[in-house]
């Protein structure tokens, strides 16, 4: 188990970076505690891949320090963390069996046969591969090697921390759920310090305990995933989180309150976001009401996507989404308000306080 301390941690790929956008990783401050289990959640190109990478030692960071346990390891190799790492695409031997692939890593570290029989075979159970293991991985399918890549990663009963970069990509959809509910399972028994790359909010928010939001080279927030539903603190977390995503609009100030086309939708926001170059109000399709009274609105389309009903509207100008309640009926001529509950102002993209305290401001883990 393992305590890993990310320290002013920054990434360039290229040579003399100059500015921020030089950066894959702008300065990276967070604690993964002993025996937690986080996803890094964001899409492509957002930092989490080189993140995890400069966690494991594959890439030494351009600047700031990695601790595990208050030990610096910034310049140790990936073999002396005792941290496993399994990939978003498989790694296997071919010529050897699945159970051959899985007591790799434990002979290389001369453990008894005996105790590598028991592990091998309690981590065939949890990934589904006990009916195929005399099989060589050769002849297995894409979907049965990246279950090996998995089993390789849990096979190590004394590793310190293991690292997922989008292990379930190539696996069957109808497999995801069950793999999924085996690693939990697995950290439930373990207790090992857990980070799981993925793009898929559905993956991030069913495996971790914490979810870490990432966009462009930053970790923007970092909580349960109800905090992140309930209070977004970042515009990106609202619209990448939830479907559909938080519906975002420009708002302006006129001292009392903040409007849209002329209308009040939400008390002013703290004095010190009068200034600021963009305020945006940010309020989930949930909590958007169609009615006989409010701002005026025109209806682009609904959606069935089953449970519920999405309708996509205009108001003011601006495109918004309302997700209506069941047996609910659009009007025929739909004006839209917001429940005061799940509204949120945001000041160069950052939440503040409407009540004029201090804003919870830029994230720092």
């Amino acid at each position: 188990m393992a305590r890993i301390d990310l320290d002013n941690v920054r990434h360039a790929y290229g040579p003399s970076p100059q500015s921020d956008e030089d950066y894959a990783l702008r300065r990276v401050n967070h604690t993964f505690d002993d025996g937690g289990a986080y996803a890094l959640l964001g899409p492509s190109g957002c930092g989490k891949t080189s993140l995890l990478n400069i966690i494991s030692g594959l890439v030494s960071p351009s600047e700031g320090r990695v601790l595990v346990n208050g030990e610096d390891v910034t310049g140790l190799p990936t073999e002396k963390r005792n941290i496993a790492q399994v990939f978003q695409f498989p790694v296997v031997y071919d010529s050897m069996t699945v159970r051959e692939n899985l007591a790799f890593p434990l002979r290389n570290r001369r453990v008894k046969s005996a105790e590598i029989r028991e592990r091998v075979n309690q981590v065939l159970e949890i990934v589904g591969l006990t009916a195929l293991a005399d099989r060589r991985a050769r002849g297995l399918t894409a979907d049965e090697k990246q279950k090996i890549s998995l089993g390789r990663g849990l096979v190590r009963p004394d590793v310190s921390a293991i690292l997922f970069d989008e292990p379930l990509t190539v696996v069957d959809p109808q497999m995801k759920w069950q793999l999924r509910a085996s690693l939990r399972e697995v950290h439930r028994r373990s207790r090992a310090t857990m980070i799981y790359v993925t793009h898929d909010q559905t993956e991030a928010l069913t495996f971790a305990d914490k979810v870490v939001v990432m966009h462009a080279g930053e970790i923007v927030q970092v909580g349960t995933p109800a905090e992140l539903f309930a209070q977004p603190k970042h515009t990106f977390v609202g619209y990448f989180i939830g479907s559909p995503g938080m519906n975002v609009m420009p708002v302006t100030l006129d001292g009392v309150s903040a409007r849209i086309g002329g209308h009040a939708v939400a008390p002013a926001a703290a004095p010190q976001a009068a200034a600021t170059s963009k305020l945006e109000l940010g309020v989930r399709p949930e909590f958007v009401k169609l009615s006989a009274s409010g701002i005026p609105a025109q209806i682009i389309r609904v959606e069935d996507a089953g449970r519920y009903r999405v309708a996509h509207l205009t108001m003011a100008g601006h495109p918004v989404a309302a997700m209506l309640r069941e047996g609910e009926d659009v009007p025929a001529d739909p004006h839209v308000s917001f429940d005061p509950a799940g509204v949120h102002l945001y000041a160069d993209s950052w939440r503040v306080d409407v009540a004029g305290q201090a804003a919870a401001g830029k994230v720092a883990q």
